[in-house]
């Protein structure tokens, strides 16, 4: 079993009213409670990115995520069905990647 970092890309965004807010909570933790101990690290949102480029040039960068998690699965098709139940997906345009990650030290 390896880990997969699940990068999130755009989604419905911040909940205009604390029902939103309770629904949206309440999507992500059943979709927790369906992946059960495959959830390494639920993640959280993120805001503000910037890019660093090699030159030392850095700039804001509007097409960064969302947001991020961790899970566990038995191979990469495994995390990417596991991937399609993700809450944000039900944002036009919203995207997750589904990245492995392997030990290196």
């Amino acid at each position: 079993m390896a880990n997969y970092l699940l990068v999130y890309h755009g989604g419905p965004g911040m909940p205009a009213t604390p029902e939103e807010g309770a629904k949206v909570l309440k999507d992500w933790n059943d979709w927790f409670a369906q992946l059960g101990d495959a959830v390494v690290d639920g993640g959280n949102p993120a805001s503000q990115t910037r890019r660093i480029a090699a030159n030392g040039t850095v700039s804001a960068d509007p097409a960064g995520p969302s947001g991020y998690s961790v899970i566990r699965a038995s191979s990469l098709d495994d995390a990417v069905a596991k991937a399609k139940g993700c809450p944000v997906l039900v944002a036009p345009g919203a995207a997750v990647q589904v990245v492995e990650t392997f030990e290196a030290m």
